[in-house]
């Protein structure tokens, strides 16, 4: 009987599509951990996770099975053995899978139970359901290995404790969300508890369009202590060592223990990750942004700073007659705090034209919120004609409160290919900017101390579309608006629960209205990282055609 075992959890960025590179990555930590008995990779390794329909296509799955017949058969030369989730076909069903490659050959098969259908999952589109699995046999240990969903209800677990596996190896595709790592160990917990079993659970990291995944890999023992806790945001390697003990219980000995992160460490991380990933998976050289002198844009250029680094950043500043001295000039001190090329290209040239141009249909109508269209779809026009020329993609500078009541003008402002602030409320781009000043993440490519002038943070916000305009004049102030929106948005609150929280009738309507007429603009914008519960997209699915509109 094996009384001793080493397992390495094995915390990998892949590329959804990129099979051949996804393979490579596992190939490399096999490499790194020869002496190891398994290693143990994240769910989907081998597609990428999600792969959404791509998953669907008989190429995609004839070129998966190719590449882990011949992975498998790498695994005769010695090495260790290799715990690899991939999808997998059998008798004509194509199923979220894991397989065990050892000596050469595939040994075993599972099979996810418990397929999520909620938020951004959609797993049962395209998988379908495996059978209540039982434990894999390795080395004379009894593995069991649900699949990342299979140990958020306690049945998947509990039929493996009864079928007689010793530990539980959870391969994971659990994307970050605000809190997400406590409920994650709180649901790991949960399942120790139940079962008297240890827990390995093996998280990917990377960005996938809008999900990021935070790795945070850790392992339970079955007296529930944190044996392991992997690092957050990074890929990482974390050899593991087993003993069986005289009550016949498997211990992992205390290893790495990584404090994960939390709170704006963990939101400014993402969106870093987010960016990261998105431009460099995509192929695009750097990005362009409009840099406006305001907060959104100014915490945006950081995130792509410390993403992608000053050199590949294109900052624009496009003035108006509208435009203050003041944000002339914070913006063009925050292009060199955070060391970016930064160019200067005034729009009233072309609001000019655009005057001539509509004034035979326009006649003598007086101006009113078009004409500040004009002027965002200038700016828009003239950075999406920089990203053309040059390749750059145009991260849009957005956030969550304005998303949400519709204050963005589309192909103007919305023009571009990611957000990082789309599921960042507006109080939060305030604390973000401000805790960036003071902090420098680890990995971050921009300079340290302060890359925000101190004025672009405590200013009010403004659009400077028309003279001594202010968000507030039309809006809430943000702490009341952001309140609001949150209790509709996260946690679909009536107007009672809402209005008990200290707010108006009138103005949870009037937010509430405002939400829902702006959901036509929402599906045309690009995608953003998601941070919260609920964001906007896959998270959040709203008719756009909707005549319930009043909640008094």
């Amino acid at each position: 009987m094996t009384e001793r075992l080493t397992i390495a959890l094995a915390q990998r960025n892949p590329t959804v599509g990129d099979i051949e590179g996804n393979i490579a990555l596992i190939r490399d930590a096999a490499a790194a951990c020869k002496d190891v008995d398994l290693v143990v990779f994240s769910e989907l390794v081998v597609s990428g996770y999600p792969p959404e329909d791509l998953v669907l296509k008989p190429f995609f799955q004839d070129k998966i099975e190719a590449a882990v017949q011949a992975l498998a058969a790498e695994t005769a030369n010695g090495g260790p053995a290799l715990l690899v989730p991939t999808p997998w076909r059998e008798d004509g069903k194509l199923y979220n899978a894991v397989v065990l490659l050892e000596d050469g050959k595939i040994t075993a098969t599972r099979y996810k139970h418990d397929l999520p259908n909620y938020g951004v999952f959609d797993e049962k589109r395209v998988f379908a359901q495996g059978p209540m699995p039982g434990p894999i046999s390795f080395r004379g240990v009894r593995i069991g290995v649900p699949i990342c969903e299979d140990i958020w209800t306690p049945d998947v677990v509990e039929c493996l404790e009864e079928s007689g596996a010793e530990m539980l190896v959870v391969p994971n595709g659990s994307p970050y969300e605000s809190d997400k790592h406590e409920d994650r160990q709180m649901h790991a917990v949960a399942r120790v508890s139940e079962t008297g079993l240890p827990l390995v659970y093996v998280n990917q990291v990377g960005g996938q369009d809008e999900l990021v995944f935070d790795g945070g890999s850790f392992v339970l023992n079955a007296d529930h202590s944190l044996a392991v806790q992997a690092p957050s945001w990074r890929e990482a390697t974390v050899v593991t060592e087993w003993t069986r003990n005289e009550a016949g219980t498997w211990h992992c000995a205390t290893a790495e223990i990584t404090k994960p992160s939390e709170g704006l460490d963990a939101i400014y991380n993402a969106m870093v990750l987010g960016l990261r990933d998105y431009v460099r998976k995509n192929g695009f050289p750097g990005i362009v942004l409009g840099m406006s002198g305001g907060i959104d844009s100014g915490l945006s250029a950081a995130v792509a700073i410390d993403a992608l680094g000053p050199e590949n950043v294109h900052a624009v500043m496009m003035p108006s007659p509208y435009t203050s001295r003041e944000s002339l000039e914070d913006a063009e001190e925050a292009a060199s705090l955070m060391g970016i090329r930064y160019d200067t290209v005034g729009i009233e040239p072309a609001m000019k034209a655009f005057e001539t141009m509509l004034k035979p249909i326009f006649e003598d109508r007086a101006a009113d919120t078009t004409e500040e269209n004009i002027q965002a779809r200038s700016r828009g026009l003239l950075l999406m004609s920089i990203s053309n020329k040059f390749g750059s993609m145009l991260l849009t500078t957005g956030n969550k409160s304005e998303m949400a009541v519709g204050y963005a003008t589309l192909y103007g402002d919305m023009s571009g290919g990611y957000s990082v602030l789309k599921d960042v409320y507006k109080t939060d781009v305030f604390k973000l900017s401000s805790w960036r000043n003071q902090n420098r993440p680890d990995g971050a490519l921009g300079p340290e101390g302060r890359v925000i002038p101190e004025r672009i943070i405590t200013k009010p916000p403004s659009a400077e579309l028309k003279p001594d305009q202010t968000d507030q004049d039309t809006l809430p102030p943000y702490d009341e608006l952001d309140d609001i929106l949150r209790c509709l948005i996260e946690h679909e609150m009536g107007i009672a629960e809402i209005t008990d929280r200290g707010h108006e009738a009138e103005t949870v309507q009037r937010v509430w209205r405002m939400l829902d007429l702006a959901e036509y603009k929402r599906r045309q914008s690009p995608p953003g990282v998601k941070v919260t519960s609920r964001a906007f997209g896959k998270d959040r699915r709203y008719p756009i055609t909707n005549a319930f509109r009043r909640i008094l």
